[in-house]
């Protein structure tokens, strides 16, 4: 690689991988204060290394973000740690390597993978994964689970597969997964899962973008990287991963930018795939690996009124604004939802979704991007209350049921999207 005054990996970083030139798998673990749970990521790798690739030169690379309480050490005191012989593993003819780096670029997830795949790109590895830092639930599988698609089938994206619990990822489940399916035509169910594998010629490919000192490097790098490898036509897969146990909050605490980036992404990426997803009806199911053993993801605790309060004030201080851009038949439907007290809240899900089309066309008109997707936070807290509300009852595999049949919404409904796309003047 040729130098880079643009780099995400620091010059020291970059001269410490010339030593690892024999790499074939590179692991990275992007981080921000995880010192508590990085070194058990981290003995995860190592043995998952040693029982299924000890044949192969691996190099794992913490690309932190300015870290404060040590996460770095943590890193290195793990990478240090001989643990092979209590964990009955043969230790490997050539151990796990690695570094702890602090990235160069804008604080957030994606500048710390672009660190990770110029490392990849670097060693000229055959095969990268990456690994979120405050884990809880990894297994040495995982390691095998993100790789061995494309070490020995020929994929070019792994996605995760995690079994969770209900009220886990409403982000994902009520807009994410929904509307990546319904544009794309790919059933990927963790489109921001967070833990994910690629081939080298994705990884090239990503670090052809330009895109890494945007907001999308901020909190919206992974359904960027899901979208761009539906579209371009890598071959792509799941595995399951079991549980994921991590730092999850309440869905209706303060959801900080990354609502914003998520979803300003997805409806970014709308006007630069435009041609691809106006041609796609439907969606096909993606292959997943691993095997589907029964788990108990932890549960979370909703604070629904509290929610249903965020829904309402939003909805009052925002109605205004509402009225500039939302179609007559969406506003006068979220008036009667907004009127309903918490016990008899009903949000439908046809109204959502036409909520969701009336916002992604909008967005490619509005003069403050930002101003619109904050406007959508309320109106996300009110379904998502509907949905716990629907759903309280039921078991995990039975909600799953609910959230398909929101997908099959969205799909059925992509006709509305196309007239509101047309009406608000978004065609080329």
């Amino acid at each position: 690689m040729p130098e880079d005054n643009h780099s995400a990996l620091p010059r020291e970083a970059r001269e410490a991988l010339k030593k690892f030139k024999d790499a074939e798998i590179l692991i990275g673990i992007p981080s921000y204060n995880n010192a508590k749970t990085i070194g058990h990521v981290i003995e995860a790798v190592k043995i998952g290394h040693a029982k299924y690739y000890p044949g192969k030169r691996a190099v794992l690379v913490n690309s932190d973000g300015g870290s404060t309480d040590g996460t770095c050490e943590a890193a290195l005191a793990a990478l240090e740690e001989d643990i092979y012989e209590t964990s009955l593993v043969a230790k490997p003819e050539h151990p796990i390597l690695g570094l702890a780096t602090q990235y160069v670029g804008i604080p957030g997830k994606g500048s710390a993978f672009k660190a990770v795949f110029e490392a990849a790109k670097l060693l000229d590895v055959k095969a990268c994964a990456v690994f979120d830092s405050d884990l809880r639930s990894i297994t040495p599988e995982w390691v095998q689970l993100l790789l061995a698609p494309v070490l020995e089938k020929g994929y070019g994206y792994v996605c995760p597969f995690y079994r969770r619990y209900k009220y886990d990822g409403t982000i994902t489940n009520s807009i994410a997964y929904p509307l990546t399916r319904t544009l794309y035509g790919r059933r990927v169910r963790q489109p921001i899962g967070g833990d994910f594998g690629f081939s080298a010629k994705v990884v090239s490919r990503y670090l052809g973008k330009d895109v890494w000192n945007t907001d999308v490097a901020r909190f919206g790098i992974d359904i960027w990287m899901t979208t761009t490898a539906m579209v371009e036509g890598f071959k792509i897969c799941q595995s399951f991963m079991g549980a994921k146990i991590h730092d999850i909050k309440d869905p209706g605490a303060d959801l900080g930018p990354m609502f914003e980036q998520v979803v300003g992404t997805i409806f970014h990426l709308m006007k630069e795939y435009e041609p691809r997803w106006k041609k796609v009806v439907g969606s096909r199911p993606t292959a997943i690996f691993g095997f589907q053993a029964e788990v108990s993801p932890s549960p979370i605790q909703v604070n629904l009124p509290r929610m249903v309060n965020k829904f309402k004030d939003g909805f009052d201080e925002n109605r205004p604004y509402y009225e500039k851009f939302l179609s007559d038949d969406c506003l006068s439907k979220l008036i009667e939802v907004r009127e309903m007290c918490t016990d008899t809240l009903d949000f439908p899900k046809v109204l959502w979704v036409k909520t969701i089309y009336n916002y992604a066309a909008s967005y490619q008109q509005a003069d403050d991007k930002s101003r619109l997707i904050e406007s959508l936070i309320p109106l996300y807290f009110g379904f998502v209350a509907s949905l716990v509300k629907e759903t309280e009852s039921l078991d995990d595999y039975r909600a799953e049921e609910v959230i398909e049949r929101l997908c099959e919404i969205y799909e059925d409904t992509k006709p509305y999207l196309l007239q509101q796309w047309k009406e608000k003047g978004c065609e080329e």
